[in-house]
């Protein structure tokens, strides 16, 4: 199977998928650690792929999304974006809309606890 082959059998089948350096629980690098750490503090059931266990999947998630850099997250199929992306949308309460609006669960006064943190 082809890296785009996995890439779009794992964005398809998963709610929520972020493809990033390390794992969920021991991200590797600061943008990782930002996005699963919004995504686990918000208690988002989502599928975090390592990018650094495969080169072919690395660079395979860029050509896919056409966007050059990681961490990557994708909701229902749909590429949302990297970590400043999903910073704003948190801050602003966007990702809580499409969340909610694709049918995701998650702890909206977590997120509420987030923005109040950062206002």
């Amino acid at each position: 199977m082809s890296a785009q082959d996995q890439i779009r059998e794992t964005v398809e089948k998963n709610d929520v998928v972020l493809y990033m350096k390390g794992t969920k629980t021991m991200p590797q690098c600061g943008f990782s650690s930002r996005v699963a750490g919004v995504l686990n503090f918000m208690g988002v059931d989502f599928v975090d792929v390592n990018v650094l266990a495969d080169e072919g999947i690395r660079q395979g998630i860029k050509d896919y999304s056409d966007w050059p850099t990681i961490p990557q997250l994708y909701v229902k199929g749909e590429f949302v974006g990297g970590c400043d992306i999903i910073t704003e949308m948190t801050l602003s309460g966007e990702l809580d809309e499409l969340l909610a609006a694709k049918g995701v669960d998650f702890d909206k006064d977590a997120a509420d606890k987030i923005r109040e943190a950062n206002a």
